[in-house]
C-alpha cells in the first residue's frame, strides 16, 4: 500500500497549482522508493531504489529523446526571428487587403489539418510555426484594418493561433492509420476481443475531423466579428 503515496503527492499537486512538469517527477520518484518499503528494509536500500528511479528517468531520456525538435529547430527559429521573421510575416500580410485573422487561422487549420493526415505532424507546432509566422500574421491582419490593438484583444489572437495549432492536430493525426493513437485503440480493443485493422479505425476519424472543422471554422469567423468590435471601441 506504500505505493500509494504517490497518487497522495500527485493529487496535493495539482492542488497546489504547483508546476504538473515537476509534480509528475516528485511522484514518480516518491512512488520507486515507496515500492522499497518493507519489513527489514534498510535506509540504504530505500536510497537504492531512490536513484534506481531517477536513473530510469534518465535513460528513457537518452532512448527517447527528439534531438531534432529541441536541439535543433529551437536554436533555427531562434536565429530567424533575430533576422527579422516576425516582421517579414507581418509585412506580407498587411500587403494582402482580403486578409483578416479568421481567415488566415482557418487557412492554417486546413493546413495543419491536412498535413497531420497525412502523417507529416511535425510540419507545424507553436515553436516552429504559431509563434514566428501564425501569430504574428495573425496580428498583423488586425493592425492593418483597425490600427494598434489593446493588450487583451492581442493576447486573444495569440490564444485562438495556439489553439488552431493544437485542435488542427488533435483531430487530423488520427486519419493517419500508422499514428500511435491508431496503434493503441487497435491493441487496446484487440485484447478485449475487437479485432480491427488500423485503416478502420482511421476512416472513422474522418467525420470526427470534418466536424472538427465546421466547429473551429465557425468561431474563428466569430472571432473577426469580435476583433471589429472591441477595436472599434
Amino acid at each position: 500500500m506504500w505505493v500509494l503515496l504517490g497518487i497522495a503527492v500527485l493529487v496535493a499537486g495539482f492542488v497546489a497549482r504547483l508546476n504538473p512538469l515537476a509534480v509528475i517527477l516528485v511522484t514518480a520518484v516518491v512512488t520507486g522508493v515507496a515500492a522499497a518499503f518493507g519489513p527489514g528494509v534498510g535506509a540504504g536500500e530505500i536510497l537504492q531504489a531512490g536513484l534506481d528511479t531517477i536513473a530510469a528517468f534518465g535513460k528513457a531520456f537518452n532512448d527517447y529523446r527528439y534531438i531534432s525538435v529541441i536541439w535543433l529547430v529551437l536554436p533555427l527559429i531562434g536565429l530567424l526571428e533575430r533576422h527579422g521573421l516576425q516582421e517579414r510575416a507581418r509585412i506580407l500580410v498587411a500587403k494582402v487587403r482580403s486578409a483578416t485573422t479568421g481567415r488566415i487561422l482557418l487557412a492554417y487549420f486546413v493546413l495543419r489539418q491536412i498535413s497531420a493526415a497525412a502523417g507529416l505532424t511535425k510540419l507545424g507546432g507553436h515553436p516552429q510555426m504559431v509563434r514566428p509566422l501564425i501569430a504574428p500574421m495573425a496580428e498583423a491582419a488586425a493592425e492593418t484594418r483597425y490600427g494598434d490593438l489593446p493588450d487583451g484583444l492581442r493576447y486573444r489572437i495569440r490564444a485562438h493561433a495556439a489553439a488552431v495549432d493544437n485542435i488542427a492536430l488533435f483531430f487530423g493525426e488520427d486519419i493517419f492509420f500508422a499514428i500511435a493513437s491508431i496503434l493503441l485503440i487497435k491493441g487496446f480493443l484487440e485484447a478485449n476481443g475487437i479485432l480491427l485493422e488500423p485503416w478502420q479505425l482511421a476512416m472513422w476519424a474522418i467525420p470526427t475531423a470534418i466536424c472538427a472543422l465546421i466547429v473551429h471554422g465557425f468561431r474563428l469567423m466569430r472571432l473577426d466579428r469580435t476583433i471589429a468590435r472591441e477595436a472599434g471601441q
